[in-house]
């Protein structure tokens, strides 16, 4: 058994539960520590089998109820240094259970092997993952303003991505935000376009690719029939038979088998 489900996903919130049969993470803790309960809940994924959160940069988004979730389940909250010093002030009393990692340098919680890899944002230390067990793999790819070679490398040969599809250009540029938010948005240390997504999927496709979930919709500058069928348009040009899935600000996916 090897199984994802994007908790929460978007500007208000991130959250992506991976499990095996005995081992169970969180990355990010962006929501609150009720909506996480609520979710294993319904997933029925028992909370005793969660071992660690993990953080992949400081905002607020990721970071929200990481502490508390550490706390709580009294269990590691895997971070790198920089990141922790520019969010501890939200994070509480958590050095009983503060554990760090470097970028680059993989690691093992539980039968499940993590390697983080560096990503482009406007962080102190950014980072995506790449998850193992059981000969399968697990991409999350988001918070990034473009992706290198080394996103593409790392992603090579996954069988499930979490990709993010941030935002529609032309809605970022005629909607609401100043000027200088829609510059960093689109910069390269923002986020990744409905067409940026796509530029990336086609760099890292291959038959082994089974699921791709779509992730960190904007509210404001996306919708998610939009992101939807940019994607799906490309997919259909390629007759490809990935299963697309549409991660949500406010509700969680199924579980998917990776």
């Amino acid at each position: 058994m090897f199984q994802t489900s994007v908790l929460a996903s978007g500007s208000k919130g991130n959250c992506i539960l991976v499990r095996s049969q005995e081992t169970g993470i969180i990355i990010d803790a962006g929501i609150s520590l009720k909506r996480i309960w609520t979710a294993l809940d319904d997933l029925k994924i028992p909370r005793s089998i969660i071992k660690a959160v993990i953080i992949s940069h400081e905002h607020y988004d990721h970071t929200r109820s990481a502490g508390a979730l550490a706390r709580s389940l009294k269990i590691p909250l895997m971070i790198t240094a920089d990141t922790y010093d520019y969010c501890s002030h939200r994070l509480g009393k958590v050095h009983d259970w503060l554990h760090y990692f470097e970028i680059g340098r993989e690691f093992m919680i539980g039968d499940i092997l993590i390697h983080p890899f560096r990503s482009s944002h406007d962080a102190a230390d950014s980072c995506n993952f790449r998850l193992e067990h059981d000969h399968r793999s697990l991409g999350i790819v988001m918070d990034l303003g473009y992706y290198t070679k080394l996103t593409v490398s790392t992603l090579q040969s996954i069988n499930t991505l979490i990709l993010e599809s941030n935002h529609d250009i032309q809605m970022l540029m005629d909607g609401p935000y100043e000027p200088n938010l829609k510059q960093r948005i689109k910069s390269e240390h923002g986020h990744l376009s409905n067409e940026q997504a796509v530029g990336l999927l086609t760099q890292v496709i291959h038959p082994g690719l089974k699921n791709l979930v779509l992730a960190h919709l904007s509210e404001i500058n996306n919708h998610p029939e939009l992101a939807h069928k940019v994607m799906n348009d490309y997919l259909q040009s390629i007759r490809s038979d990935i299963c697309l899935i549409m991660a949500d600000q406010y509700n969680h996916t199924r579980l998917v088998d990776i």
